[in-house]
């Protein structure tokens, strides 16, 4: 049965505590420069952009990030549950796929993790997303349906 969302996205944001309120801000950023990244990648490279270094199961997920990451942004601009799900599960996918393409080469020299840019960031706004996620979904779904159910972890 679904609850119907009480008005419009500036009285959700308004009706979140500072904490979860600061979550979705971070997942926005996260996910905005993660759709910059995976659109330049595509603009340089083409479709075909991961070929080179990842098995078509992951460049399908890659490229499909162009659509998924600004969705993400979307839903949870506009404090959507949905978004927060969508962006739990999208994390999960990336960092695990990431780490699948990155694995031989950690392998190698593992002091690449320690670089700022690659599997790090991405590593960390994962396991941030994942540990927010349940916390997060109460929140927006207290904030959506003016109920208020924020979870005490967040407020």
């Amino acid at each position: 049965m679904r609850e119907e969302l009480l008005g419009g996205p500036r009285e959700r944001w308004r009706g979140l505590a500072r904490r979860p309120r600061w979550v979705l801000v971070v997942y926005v950023i996260g996910f905005v420069e993660g759709t910059c990244a995976h659109v330049l990648d595509l603009a340089r490279g083409g479709v075909h952009a991961y070929a080179a270094f990842a098995p078509v199961p992951v460049q399908v997920l890659f490229v499909s990030l162009v659509v998924l990451d600004p969705l993400v942004v979307v839903l949870v601009g506009l404090v959507r549950p949905a978004g927060v799900r969508l962006g739990a599960g999208v994390m999960a996918l990336d960092v695990l796929a990431n780490w699948i393409v990155n694995w031989s080469y950690m392998q190698a020299d593992p002091a690449r993790l320690l670089r700022p840019v690659g599997l790090l960031p991405i590593t960390l706004f994962g396991l941030f997303v994942l540990a927010t996620a349940v916390p997060a979904v109460r929140a927006v779904h207290g904030a959506a349906t003016g109920r208020g159910v924020a979870p005490r972890v967040l407020t």
